[in-house]
């Protein structure tokens, strides 16, 4: 790969006691670690609104962006998955203040439920000892579970399986075409992504199959919304 785990692990401890690590370290951890593309995406900017007020622009610079902060920048190329330190730190330098973006349905698939079922189906999907991939959270109270690439063809059939498909569940699926932003990048103007469970070299590259969890989490996002 051209740098080693624990090359990785002393840089992030060094920008740890720096205050932070740099998005260059983390896209290089991203790809060199995990085994996971990367992606340069746009980042929401604080505008003004016409009554006096502010609202939130687009660094793309297009008018009118329906989803300004939180969409890949289509001049910019990615880092593929593998790349080296200096290729990932190179890359980033062309692109200064650009959100890290995941691109779903290569390594993995996304499900993601309510923030609050989210934590409620992890605590017992851990209980059980179930195998689980990483779970971001983001600003906006959803959960994201990675699972294993291809989910999103096959989530009618398992809900259908599991007695599920007729159920109003707050869950959807995300799959090949879409984009994720990625910790600790800040999405929409509206805060930071975090991990709720953070990538290890076990789960990245393994994510579960998505139907020892899908059951879980559509019980607990079915509850959440009985509330």
């Amino acid at each position: 790969m051209g740098f080693t785990i624990g090359g990785i692990r002393e840089m992030r401890s060094g920008s740890r006691r720096r205050g932070r690590a740099s998005e260059s370290t983390t896209v290089a951890e991203y790809t060199g670690l995990w085994g996971w593309d990367v992606v340069p995406g746009a980042r929401a900017t604080r505008g003004t609104g016409g009554t006096g007020g502010s609202r939130n622009e687009c660094s793309c610079g297009a008018a009118g962006c329906s989803a300004p902060g939180a969409h890949p920048l289509g001049f910019a190329p990615g880092v593929p998955a593998g790349a080296t330190l200096d290729a990932a730190a190179a890359a980033w330098e062309e692109v200064p203040g650009a959100a890290v973006l995941l691109p779903v349905g290569r390594s993995f698939d996304v499900l993601e439920v309510a923030e609050y079922a989210g934590r409620h189906a992890l605590v017992r999907l851990e209980r059980m000892g179930l195998p689980l991939g990483p779970v971001a959270v983001t600003p906006h109270g959803r959960a994201q579970f990675f699972v294993a690439p291809g989910t999103e063809a096959e989530l009618p059939e398992l809900l259908y399986r599991m007695g599920w498909d007729d159920a109003d569940l707050d869950l959807r699926c995300l799959g090949k075409g879409d984009h994720i932003t990625a910790p600790p990048s800040d999405l929409g103007g509206l805060g930071p992504v975090r991990w709720l469970r953070p990538p290890t070299l076990d789960t990245a590259g393994r994510p579960p199959h998505a139907r020892l969890v899908l059951g879980t989490l559509a019980y607990a996002s079915h509850r959440a919304g009985a509330v």
